[in-house]
């Protein structure tokens, strides 16, 4: 029987960001985008239902073979922490574990704008990070929630699915709920949140009409919430928020929004060329007075102008990001100008900027001639 606990202690060695477990197939993690095999036999159902058995135990493990889907956290020996979603296909288990670094990043160390350190000085309101799925949001929450902690002496709740950074207390003192296990879900959590006497709440993730409905509650009623959306820009992170509320509705959460919103911090990651990693590009909307009258007459359509013409307040689009982690030397040409918005434009830019002299290469990873490519596997495989 193959051991879990090993194989999560072999992608920490490997400095894998990723751990996948597929039925008929060795255990797979991605290492700075890419897939790699591990060096472990082909694994079969009842291995990965012995994996999922020793993380959750047999009485979780009902409520996973009725839900078929589950989320959850788990630790090996060394003290490294995983994200674990355990989940059927094809009749079968698998599992995807997601690497949690033991240290919670500075905001300095990710590489994120300056102005994301002023947001952990507001007093109240809603601060949203989005982006999509693995774009780095909870390191991101992590790092803001570490600042704040370091500075004040503050209550702060967390409401998480599953908790992924263990925050210790420092100047603050802070409460780490896990759905599932501390309360049933985020919901119910944040209907009982404000008779704990939080200064800062941050909620995992607003992913329905009524989580959505108390985080803009919570931080209308005077406290600092933080929370996540699964969407890419500024613009559409709002209609998003108005368009799960029923029409009839729509016109008082604009309101309501445009008088709690203090910033959206929309993310994408990069692969980095100087060195092994990856580094986030960030779109950042400052809720200033001409934003908050955008969200309250559904202008929304305004706000990218906005962001462009306010640099100077801290905001910028995600192009110029990408442009600025470019001259610093950070990603690669061609992936910058893919992956923007106006590629056509970007390109005409970027030369104009000019490279960096001496910009570092990226550099060749043992990996590489130690490990097989999953997709070579696989083709071997079929």
């Amino acid at each position: 029987m193959v051991n879990v606990k090993e194989i999560l202690a072999t992608a920490i060695e490997k400095e894998a960001s990723d751990v996948h477990i597929n039925v008929g197939m060795p255990p797979v993690i991605r290492k700075n985008t890419e897939l790699f095999t591990l060096d472990f036999p082909v694994l079969s159902n009842a291995d990965a239902k012995e994996m999922v058995i020793s993380m959750i135990g047999p009485d979780r493990f009902k409520v996973f073979e009725e839900n078929r889907d589950i989320d959850f956290s788990t630790t090996i020996d060394d003290g490294h922490r995983f994200r674990v979603n355990a989940h059927y296909q094809c009749d079968t288990i698998a599992i995807s574990f997601r690497v949690i670094p033991n240290q919670i990043p500075s905001i300095d160390d990710l590489h994120l704008p300056s102005i994301v350190k002023e947001l952990t000085d507001l007093p109240r309101g809603l601060v949203l990070v989005t982006g999509h799925t693995g774009s780095g949001k909870s390191t991101t929450l992590a790092g803001m929630v570490g600042m704040i902690n370091k500075k004040y002496a503050k209550r702060i709740i967390t409401l998480e699915d599953p908790v992924e950074y263990a925050l210790e207390n420092d100047m603050s003192m802070i409460e780490q709920r896990e759905i599932g296990f501390d309360c049933p879900e985020f919901a119910s959590g944040l209907r009982h949140v404000l008779r704990q006497d939080p200064d800062i709440i941050m909620v995992g993730e607003m992913r329905d009409l009524e989580t959505t409905s108390s985080t803009i509650t919570a931080a209308e009623t005077g406290h600092l919430v933080f929370s996540t959306l699964h969407t890419i820009n500024a613009p559409q992170t709002i209609e998003r928020i108005v368009d799960i509320y029923p029409a009839n509705q729509q016109g008082q959460i604009r309101t309501m929004l445009a008088n709690t919103l203090q910033a959206v911090i929309s993310q994408t990651l990069f692969r980095r060329v100087d060195k092994p990693g990856m580094v986030p590009c960030t779109e950042i909307l400052l809720c200033t007075s001409a934003v908050r009258n955008c969200i309250r007459e559904n202008r929304i359509y305004e706000i990218p102008n906005i962001i462009e013409t306010s640099r100077r307040l801290g905001m910028q689009n995600m192009d110029n990001s990408i442009a600025d982690m470019y001259l610093k030397g950070y990603i690669d040409r061609e992936e910058a100008i893919t992956r923007s918005s106006n590629p056509g434009k970007l390109d005409k830019t970027l030369p104009a900027m000019g490279k960096p002299a001496g910009a570092p290469k990226q550099k060749k990873e043992k990996e590489k001639s130690e490990q097989k490519p999953a997709e070579a596997m696989m083709s071997k495989s079929s």
